[in-house]
């Protein structure tokens, strides 16, 4: 597998540092708020990889933190004059169940910052020590980028021509790549900024930095040395850069071997804003009749370091395509012909190779996604000839069940289990009366059919429900 390493801005053959094992680290919600489908583009990715990953025999330990403590979470809490941990659960709470939603996969940790304040101090502590850290004016800790000389290999932007020094230093987790200032490791504790929130350390009362925090998680949970390190592009500079620096400057290890970056959603060209009425949640886009498998399908159909252009008449068309391959494997399962013709099976094998390929080129997504419908139309043209058996039609649906461990958005479970029982009912009561030639009958069952969002297809295997598109 190859992968473009942010850092060395080329493709590179995915070499673990043991074995098949893996061990991942991607960037998780900071939550103060819904996410938004910009972050969940990300994520999306994330678990893209990591399906990937797995789908190609690696084994994958991942963590993914949730940032609990910020500038962010800190005025939401005060806000609402509630503490900290119970004005975060609700955004962590509504963020498991939007990754349920999209069929993103469960990994193996998920470190909230705030469980990991004494990991933190550590490093601050062994930064001191060895003076590449330093107490400011106001007490709090500050990391000094001058004294790291590679800082800014990942985002690659020369120190010397950013503006930086004492003068530009300044208390905010984020700052403009123009100005780059010696971070803050430890923000010592104010009263009018932090209510009653704060930790007791060597260095005060305070609280940590927002980037010290995924350093502590990584290093804690994956090693000192990590695989792969995944964000968005907002992410790099300086978060990931600043990540970098005093985790290096602590271990004197690498820190991370790959880094990926997934570029920015846009909406109709845009970038997403309130202000300008485009900005949406997941929640939002549910609320509108899309489901979690359409918003998916729309976020992973575009390569990941290319800005996704978010509109809904892509998600139309995301909810189109997922239509199709649904009444695809319908076809398949009503296949009861013993009859194989054997044409069937190099299809499969060519669909398998060309899917594998192009996920092995630095995630390739669209030529993979383009083997899947190549797949459908050869397959469905030998339907059409009759030249399909039962056997190679179980062997097209184990093949897209293999698909789906990587896409997650497949209609792949019997489309009988979304359909309430009662409509189920009103089906089979219209068939009894149509061949009863009770056509009064008939024509109110299908009525109330179609009042209900479904529509009746009739098919050689008899009548069924297909659920009316939006």
């Amino acid at each position: 597998m190859k992968l473009f390493n942010t850092e060395t801005r080329t493709k590179e053959e995915l070499i673990p540092a043991e074995d098949q094992q893996i061990r991942l680290y991607t960037c998780g919600p900071t939550v103060y708020n819904y996410a938004h489908i910009g972050n969940f583009r990300t994520y999306v990715f994330e678990d893209l990889l990591r399906r990937t990953l797995k789908f190609l025999g690696f084994k994958v330990t991942q963590a993914m933190n949730i940032t609990d403590i910020d500038d962010k979470t800190i005025r939401g809490a005060l806000a609402e004059k509630v503490s900290l941990q119970t004005f975060t659960d609700r955004y962590t709470g509504a963020f498991f169940q939007d990754l349920e939603t999209l069929s993103i996969e469960k990994v193996e940790h998920y470190p909230h910052a705030t469980h990991f304040i004494p990991q933190m101090i550590e490093i601050i502590e062994g930064l001191l020590t060895q003076g590449i850290a330093y107490r400011g004016a106001d007490n709090s800790v500050y990391y000094a980028i001058q004294k790291f000389p590679s800082y800014g290999r990942l985002s690659h932007l020369h120190l010397d021509d950013l503006k930086t020094g004492a003068s530009e230093r300044a208390l905010a987790d984020e700052y403009d790549k123009e100005h780059a200032a010696d971070f803050v490791l430890w923000k010592a504790y104010d009263p009018e900024r932090d209510g009653q929130i704060f930790w007791e350390s060597p260095f005060g009362k305070g609280r940590p930095g927002w980037h010290i925090e995924c350093s502590a998680m990584a290093m804690h949970l994956l090693g000192k040395t990590i695989d792969i390190h995944v964000g968005g592009v907002d992410n790099m500079f300086p978060h990931h850069e600043n990540e970098i620096a005093q985790s290096e400057a602590f271990t004197h290890q690498r820190f991370v071997r790959y880094w990926l970056h997934a570029e920015h959603l846009l909406v109709d060209h845009k970038k997403m804003s309130k202000s300008l009425g485009n900005f949406y949640t997941l929640r939002d886009l549910l609320a509108k009749g899309y489901t979690g498998p359409q918003v998916r399908y729309l976020l992973l159909q575009t390569h990941y370091r290319t800005q996704l252009n978010f509109t809904f008449a892509g998600l139309d068309a995301a909810a189109k395509s997922l239509e199709r391959l649904g009444d695809f494997i319908l076809r398949l399962r009503q296949i009861t012909s013993m009859k194989n013709s054997g044409e069937a099976l190099p299809h499969l094998k060519k669909a398998h190779q060309l899917f594998t390929e192009a996920l092995t080129d630095d995630l390739n997504i669209s030529p993979a996604l383009a083997a899947l419908f190549d797949l459908v139309r050869e397959i469905n043209i030998l339907c059409d000839a009759d030249k399909v058996g039962k056997e190679e039609a179980h062997k097209t649906l184990y093949l897209l069940e293999q698909f789906d461990q990587v896409l997650a958005v497949l209609p792949l479970k019997p489309i009988t289990e979304d359909i309430p029982q009662e409509l189920q009912q009103l089906l089979a009561e219209r068939e009894k009366a149509r061949a009863a030639k009770d056509w009064k009958t008939a024509d109110k069952s299908r009525d109330q059919i179609l009042a209900s969002g479904y529509l009746i297809e009739d098919t050689p295997s008899g009548a069924r429900l297909k659920k009316r598109s939006s």
